[in-house]
């Protein structure tokens, strides 16, 4: 299939429900859906694979103009077409219950209503299972009312429309809505026994537009919970609504990103499954959630990291599932062409094996974060927490695939020495307050011998500027995270040095890339990594640079698409989103630097 028939990223919305997730394109094709879990197989795949990967559309059968947004404060996607007879609005959701999110429909609710005029619209449910591996068993079952199983799948879409089956894998139908009228479109997830028994019967039509009504509530009571933060409220609020929909309601987890193998360099092979809970991201998640007074999600966060790693530090692990799962097994998807021909598509991530010094210091730090917030660890976790500043004790000298884990030869990343650093830090400071039994002065031996190797191998004195690794002279963005594990203080000068040689050697087109282009082996260069710019402009900010940090967060709020979401990549050249999406770590580091503006702003 032509590259042409595939929407750029930045035309597709997202919509989820602590469970499941979904991407629907400006043209109103659901092309990416995972139920019951966002680490599930797909239903619909067309994003990675146009002929095999399955849709469900719903659009004007005559040439039409589009526009869309989100109802305020929800994750309720309202896209708006027009045709020269008429206007219509289409209301696509997963319907959230009034009493939580714990206990999911498990349903995609599409509603059509005509604003003005008369419209004919076309509808196409084209679902395929596992990958599009599978093509379901699709039959009638009543009057508009089919079901959809395929191995350990089940759909029951159902609408008050004439839905006809085009063949035994395609359900279609057309309409014509009149202003004021609306149509209903609802698919449920269910077991293929409790489908094939008839155990489950299609909602009633009133009921939909209830649930629509629950939903809009729902989410508006929760965003109304966050605080508000200077010039940019707006779009950290977003970004929090947005890390809502990718936690896993039961768990607390919070996935990086809705979709796997969307490519970081255009046809390349840097593609990644992205739909898993990284424990670095939850000192980032408990830092930003905090700031904004989503307490139960950081909280939420923080006990999932907890129970999924805590046992042995031998056993660490720098990602899990969404459900705690340790096995991550990393497979490559040959049915499916992959978004614009870049292969290989992939489920699970070969990651979970590689050792990530890092994240030593991230629990340290994220219990430390909490401890201040008052809640302190108990003595079965304080046991755990002395093994892993052991193990940062033991492992900080040897080499590691550091933070972006490089799939290339370890090194000694600057980063990673200090986010070990960081965790003999904490583990001082937590037995010093609680009073715990620890090595106290092997560790602040330990502690103050890794800065000073940092200060000495990690360090280009030539410059006078901070390096990505020992024998490494080139720069790396993450070095601007340096000052927020207090490594080193914002305004040092060695960092402001190190903030300036960043700009100069990693900027393109006003934002930043990671490191210096193809030094990582893979081939293919990469876009500029879109949290980077945030990070940039966090630590304009703490260093009261304001005007340059609110040029820098000015930029990087201009890659995001019409709905505020943001990919993890940005191609400066073809102005288009790269990598999976949305992208759980941009928009936590847009929330920091949000936060950071507005402070500095008060000060």
């Amino acid at each position: 299939m032509s590259k042409s028939s595939y929407p750029p990223i930045s035309d597709y919305g997202f919509i989820g429900d602590c469970h499941s997730a979904a991407l629907i394109s400006k043209s109103g094709s659901i092309d990416w859906c995972c139920m019951p879990r966002i680490d599930s197989g797909s239903c619909f795949a067309r994003i990675l694979g146009w002929e095999q990967g399955g849709y469900c559309q719903i659009c004007p059968t005559k040439e039409y103009e589009t526009s869309r947004k989100y109802i305020d404060d929800t994750l309720v996607l309202e896209t708006i077409f027009r045709t020269e007879d008429g206007k219509v609005q289409l209301i696509d959701c997963f319907p959230m219950k009034k009493g939580g999110e714990h206990h999911p429909y498990r349903q995609i609710l599409r509603i059509v209503e005509g604003l003005e005029g008369e419209m004919d619209l076309r509808f196409d449910v084209v679902p395929r299972f596992d990958y599009g591996a599978v093509k379901p068993w699709t039959r009638q079952r009543g009057e508009n009312h089919y079901i959809a199983l395929g191995g350990s799948y089940g759909l029951l879409i159902s609408g008050d429309f004439c839905i006809s089956m085009k063949h035994r894998h395609h359900l279609n139908g057309v309409c014509t809505v009149q202003q004021g009228q609306r149509v209903h479109l609802s698919i449920l997830y269910r077991r293929p026994e409790d489908l094939d028994e008839d155990l489950v019967d299609p909602p009633e039509i009133g009921e939909l537009d209830e649930r629509l009504s629950d939903t809009i509530e729902w989410w508006r009571d929760w965003a109304s919970q966050g605080k508000t933060v200077g010039l940019y409220a707006d779009q950290a609020r977003r970004s929090a609504i947005v890390l809502k929909a990718l936690s896993n309601a039961p768990t607390g987890a919070i996935a990086a990103a809705a979709t796997t193998s969307l490519p970081e360099a255009p046809g390349g092979s840097r593609n990644w499954d992205y739909r898993f809970s990284w424990v670095r991201d939850s000192v980032f998640t408990v830092r930003s959630l905090t700031e904004l007074g989503y307490f139960k999600e950081a909280d939420g966060f923080r006990r999932f990291i907890e129970r999924s790693a805590a046992g042995s530090a031998d056993e660490l692990q720098i990602l899990f599932g969404v459900g705690g799962e340790r096995r991550l097994k990393e497979i490559e998807i040959a049915e499916l062409e992959g978004y614009r021909g870049a292969k290989p598509v992939r489920v699970g991530n070969a990651a979970e094996t590689q050792i990530q010094l890092d994240v030593y210091g991230e629990l340290l730090d994220l219990t430390w974060r909490w401890h201040n917030f008052g809640h302190s660890p108990d003595e079965d976790y304080w046991e755990f927490l002395t093994e892993l500043v052991n193990a940062a004790a033991k492992l900080w000298s040897t080499p590691d695939r550091g933070i972006w884990e490089i799939r290339g030869e370890p090194r000694h990343f600057v980063h990673s020495k200090a986010m070990c650093w960081a965790a003999l830090d904490r583990g001082i400071k937590l037995a010093e307050e609680l009073d715990c039994e620890a090595p106290l002065d092997e560790w602040r031996k330990v502690r103050d011998e890794i800065r000073r190797t940092v200060e000495e191998r990690g360090y280009d004195r030539k410059r006078g500027v901070f390096i990505q690794a020992f024998d490494y002279l080139i720069m790396d963005s993450v070095l601007l995270l340096l000052p927020s594990i207090g490594f080193i203080d914002y305004d040092d000068e060695r960092m402001i040095r190190t903030t300036d040689t960043i700009r100069s050697d990693l900027m393109e087109g006003g934002l930043l890339r990671r490191y210096a282009a193809d030094d990582d082996g893979l081939g293919g260069r990469e876009g500029t990594f879109l949290a980077c710019s945030f990070w940039l402009a966090e630590c304009l900010a703490e260093q009261r640079r304001l005007n340059e940090a609110h040029e820098v967060f000015k930029r990087a709020l201009s890659t995001a698409n019409d709905l505020g979401l943001y990919s993890e990549e940005y191609d400066i050249e073809a102005e288009e989103m790269l990598g999976n999406f949305p992208q759980g770590l941009t928009h936590l580091s847009l929330i920091a630097a949000a936060v950071a503006i507005a402070k500095a702003e008060e000060q």
